[in-house]
Parts: C-alpha cells; sequence; structure tokens
C-alpha cells in the first residue's frame, strides 16, 4: 500500500498534463499581445510595478483552469487579491501564480519573461510549471520526479551543473534591474566569475539546464517569483538558500516578500556532492 507522501506525490504528477495545457493556453494569450503591435494597456500596481492587459489575460487563463481540476487548492497569485495571514496559515496546499513573470522585459520586448505555476505543501514547493512563451521552452518538475524541458515537441531531462565554489570562472547570474551593492560583494568572493544577465525566472532555470552555476539575490522577490523556479532547479540538483540562515526558501508565509537568497547548481561541498 502507498503511503501518505507517495499518494499525495503521484496525484501531483497525475496534474502535470493539465497544467502544463493551462501554461500554454497562459502563454498563447501573452503572445498574442505581445506580438499584436497594440498598446500593452501599461498600467501601475500599487507598489508601482508594472501591469499590463498580457498579466491579467494570463492570469484569468490560469486561475480559471486551476479552478477547474479535479483537485481544489486555494490560489495566490500576483494578480489576486490577497487573503489575510489568519485564512492562509490553515492552508496545508496552495497554489503560488505569477501570470507573466518579468513584466518590465515584456514592455520591453527582450523575450525574457515567464508564466510560474507552482504548488505548495505545508511551505515547501512540490510542483512547478515555468514555461517561457517567446523562446518556446517549458520547464516542469514534481518533487522526487526530477525536472524535465520541453522544446520543440522533445522532453529532456534537466541536470544542473556539479562546481566547487573556488572553481575559476563559474557563470554567476545576476537580474538586470538588481545588482545591489550587497551583490557585489558577495560576486566578489569568486575567482574571476562571468556574470550571466537574465530576466524574470529564466535565472533560475540557467542553473537548473546547466549553463550557470550560481544566482545570488539579494534584492527584493516575492513569493510567486521564484516558487515554481525553485522546485525545477531542485529537482535538477540545485538548492534555493536563505542568504541569511542557509535554510531552504519557504512560501505561503506571512509576509510574502521572500528573504535575500542564493541559488546554487550541484555545488560540492567538503567532498560531498
Amino acid at each position: 500500500m502507498l503511503s501518505i507522501k507517495t499518494q499525495f506525490s503521484v496525484r501531483h504528477l497525475d496534474l502535470i498534463p493539465q497544467l502544463l495545457k493551462i501554461a500554454r493556453s497562459a502563454g498563447d494569450a501573452i503572445l498574442d499581445i505581445y506580438h499584436s503591435g497594440a498598446d500593452f494597456g501599461v498600467g501601475a500596481k500599487a507598489d508601482h510595478s508594472p501591469l499590463t492587459r498580457a498579466d491579467r489575460a494570463a492570469n484569468d487563463i490560469i486561475c480559471r483552469g486551476l479552478e477547474g481540476l479535479p483537485v481544489a487548492f486555494p490560489i495566490i497569485s500576483e494578480e489576486n487579491k490577497l487573503l489575510p495571514w489568519e485564512v492562509r496559515r490553515q492552508w496545508r496546499l496552495c497554489w503560488l501564480v505569477d501570470p507573466l513573470d518579468g513584466t518590465k522585459e515584456f514592455i520591453q520586448r527582450n523575450g525574457d519573461f515567464t508564466v510560474n505555476i507552482a504548488l505548495v505543501e505545508n511551505g515547501r514547493a512540490v510542483l512547478g510549471i515555468v514555461l517561457t512563451p517567446a523562446h518556446g521552452e517549458l520547464c516542469w518538475a514534481v518533487a522526487g520526479h526530477g525536472a524535465f524541458l520541453i522544446k520543440n515537441g522533445v522532453e529532456t531531462r534537466l541536470r544542473a551543473a556539479t562546481f566547487r565554489e573556488s572553481d575559476p570562472g563559474l557563470n554567476l547570474v545576476c537580474s538586470r534591474s538588481h545588482l545591489t551593492p550587497e551583490t557585489e560583494v558577495f560576486i566578489a568572493r569568486y575567482d574571476c566569475p562571468n556574470l550571466v544577465s537574465r530576466g524574470s525566472a529564466l535565472k533560475f532555470l540557467l542553473l537548473a539546464k546547466g549553463e550557470a552555476h550560481v544566482y545570488p539575490r539579494i534584492a527584493p522577490t516575492m513569493e510567486w517569483d521564484t516558487a515554481a523556479a525553485q522546485i525545477v532547479l531542485e529537482e535538477a540538483g540545485g538548492r534555493v538558500l536563505v542568504f541569511e540562515t542557509g535554510e531552504p526558501l519557504r512560501y505561503n508565509r506571512e509576509d510574502l516578500l521572500n528573504p535575500a537568497f542564493v541559488a546554487f547548481g550541484k555545488k560540492e561541498v567538503r567532498g560531498v556532492k
């Protein structure tokens, strides 16, 4: 008889085909607006971050799709009204959604934006979908089942690169718009690193693909920015650790603003891979 943990894992895996369809539908809606040549309908949210017609369209598609699944979990989305902590703290399982991660990149038309859908169980991301509509790439992962990339109809297993922090010439991923003084101090620890700049959740995916090694984020992010990509990276062999504590980044906390963190590929520590 399956254990309770395995039963939940199997159910999560069974959701993947439907979730891929939901993500692709959201991605198609985003690309329709992206390539239309029409006004993006750019506005500003309360925190002054941009909001476009594509954010709203993708969010509607994803929320409707998740609500139509055979399992019903609450949804935390960047574009939905946030319920109070007194309610959210009771949730064992919930969705974390960023319908358009990298809105600034979308507006700039550089292609570095993603659709992020994650399932969180007891504070841990256990399932993640990250679609890059402009690049035609879709990554997914389920805890205990690995991480995968689908491109041009071909699915391949993702594996993070193995490295030591003392290795020269490591590829360090940095945000295009959030290279803080603290990040520069962190980068100085490495021997002749190569700095790679990408937008949105693509920074995590470079690590998951084995194309980069370290991604320090000593600047603000929200939970919906990172949850889906974290489980993809973890299932590829990497880790995402809180900068101050070294503990894995967790979710559905009272404050949805993430602490500073560092994401790694498959880092070797003291001779242990």
